[in-house]
């Protein structure tokens, strides 16, 4: 496998509505799913969930 094809770019968008996204990677094996992160969101300054946008 390519190294593109096992551990893809992903963006975690906020569900906070403000659009402030994070840029990571993910294991396909691991996590086939949509990945969800509970990070914190600068513009709405606390703690919220990120989910995966494709």
């Amino acid at each position: 496998m390519a190294r593109n094809d096992l551990r893809p770019i992903v963006k975690l968008r906020s569900t906070a509505g403000t659009g402030h996204t994070y840029v990571t990677r993910k294991n396909r094996r691991n996590n086939p799913d949509r990945l969800t992160l509970r990070k914190y969101d600068p513009v709405a300054r606390r703690h919220v969930d990120f989910r995966e946008t494709r």
